[in-house]
């Protein structure tokens, strides 16, 4: 998979503010650029249409002109935005989008007159081209509307884009499901099977038409997590009636090791989510037990962060990290960068970049921490790691979307498939795009993990940030990284 433009947790679910929803995308660069083109496509042509209207008639294009033309892109940018939710949107169909969209300029329109009448300016502006634009505008506008909407459609009914999900529990509430799923393209899901400790014969008459429903029946429930790992499923429904809930629990221990997404359908209970929420898809409510902060736009804003600050760093540090290369080149023989494949995004394997401060580049099946006074470390190596700079590299891993600027700290290959074994729950600081900084380091939880409460501790910070993350954080992170760096703390 190209990880290029991957959002962390390789999701942009229901293109929604603080809503979970298993709609997600593993390739985003179009789904990027149709969000962008979504909030600013319709102001934008409002605005530009009313300035050609201005030029083909002749009208003077004075002050009061340039502040019409400004308030019609602030209205527009507040008004002609899209639904929230991308499921809305698709479900909702041509008829209510172009309803939708001309009442909104009704009310656009309304807001003008409005203004004009109280600031009592409608005088200073030509009619012919305020009326032809009224009139003329919303048929631009729905037809830019419809593109996106159909872009977003066939985006949607890839079937590359599409997350494979099973179901636990067969009954009338998941081959219900499982059914509008299969009709609904949009749903950019592939339902892989069921899941049920019932023989097919005890299943009942309220499953006898979904019996033919395929596919059906996987195995028991103690058979998803084997069928899971063997078949890279994304997403789980859980479709347990009240009197599981001890199964339902054992199932989510038991899915811990995996970075596979879980959705409760459709009964609430107090459990230790991660980004727990509620919400609707296709008309059934899910709880969502276990997802990624980045879902929706918020996946976007994060993957756009992380571009733009990456870019603002590494221009005026490129000549600097010249100078790092040859003197790492010049101090002792082996290559310049280290490159060690850690896991990355949904336990996936990348490559991480630092310049080499060792005489060795030890990779394997077990790998010796760095210690404070390791022999192995450079004279320049050392200095390196006390500030940090061994890390710029990874500037391109972020670029790559391999890395993040702000997220859980990726661990060597070998200490994950350790520490994965004796942690409950290690494997979920995966779902998310691993950082060059995170929430655990600014807690001092930086260097070496000389025991297991260590680690512990350092995933209980990697928890939390999935929990509580939003773009302050990130900020917050990255303000006390630097303050750590300066000083130099617990860093050899």
């Amino acid at each position: 998979m190209d990880n290029r433009w991957s959002v962390a947790g390789s999701v942009l679910s229901g293109y929604d503010d603080g809503m979970t929803n298993p709609v997600v995308l593993k390739h985003t660069l179009p789904m990027v650029a149709l969000t962008i083109a979504q909030g600013i496509a319709l102001p934008c042509f409002a605005t530009g249409l009313l300035a050609l209207e201005c030029w083909y008639f002749g009208a003077p294009f004075d002050q009061p002109f340039v502040l019409l033309l400004t308030l019609v892109m602030v209205l527009g940018a507040v008004l002609l935005q899209p639904e929230r939710g991308l499921m809305p949107q698709l479900i909702g169909g041509r008829r209510k989008l172009v309803t939708r969209l001309a009442l909104r300029w009704l009310i656009l329109l309304f807001a003008l007159l409005t203004v004009g009448y109280a600031t009592k300016s409608s005088e200073d502006f030509s009619r012919r081209v305020v009326l032809t634009w009224a009139v003329t505008t919303p048929g631009f506008l729905v037809g830019i509307a419809l593109l996106i909407h159909e872009a977003l459609k066939q985006l949607l009914a890839d079937p590359e884009s599409a997350r494979r999900a099973i179901f636990a529990g067969y009954n009338e509430i998941s081959v219900s499901l499982a059914q509008r799923v299969e009709r609904t393209s949009a749903s950019a899901l592939r339902i892989e099977g069921f899941f049920d400790d019932r023989a097919p014969q005890r299943l009942g008459a309220q499953t006898s038409e979904a019996l033919a429903f395929e596919p059906a029946l996987r195995g028991g429930l103690k058979d998803i997590v084997a069928y899971v790992q063997q078949n890279a499923i994304d997403v789980i429904f859980v479709a347990l009636p009240v009197s599981h809930i001890t199964r339902v629990q054992t199932l989510l221990d038991d899915l811990r090791d995996t970075t596979v997404s879980i959705y409760y359908v459709p009964m609430v209970f107090p459990l230790d989510s991660i980004q727990g929420g509620t919400s609707e898809f296709l008309g059934v409510p899910l709880i969502a037990l276990c997802e990624t902060p980045f879902h929706g736009s918020r996946g976007v804003s994060k993957r756009l962060t992380d571009l733009t600050l990456a870019s603002l760093i590494l221009i005026p540090a490129a000549p600097f990290m010249l100078i790092i290369a040859l003197l790492v080149r010049l101090s002792s023989p082996g290559p310049v960068i280290f490159k060690q494949p850690r896991y990355g995004l949904d336990g996936r394997l990348i490559i991480v970049y630092k310049f080499r401060t060792m005489r060795v580049t030890e990779d394997g099946d077990s790998i010796r921490q760095a210690t404070q006074s390791d022999s192995r470390i450079t004279s320049l190596g050392r200095l390196l790691r006390r500030t940090s700079i061994d890390e710029l590299p990874q500037l391109l891993n972020v670029l790559q979307g391999r890395m993040s600027l702000v997220g859980p700290r990726p661990h060597a290959v070998a200490h994950n498939e350790l520490y994965r074994k004796l942690i409950k729950g290690y494997m979920l600081r995966h779902k998310v795009t691993p950082g060059m900084t995170g929430l655990a380091q600014v807690h001092g939880m930086r260097g070496e993990t000389q025991t297991l409460e260590q680690m512990e501790a350092r995933l209980k910070y990697d928890l939390d940030y999935l929990r509580n993350w939003s773009p302050l954080l990130d900020l917050k992170i990255l303000f006390k990284t630097l303050l750590i760096v300066v000083r130099g703390e617990k860093a050899y």
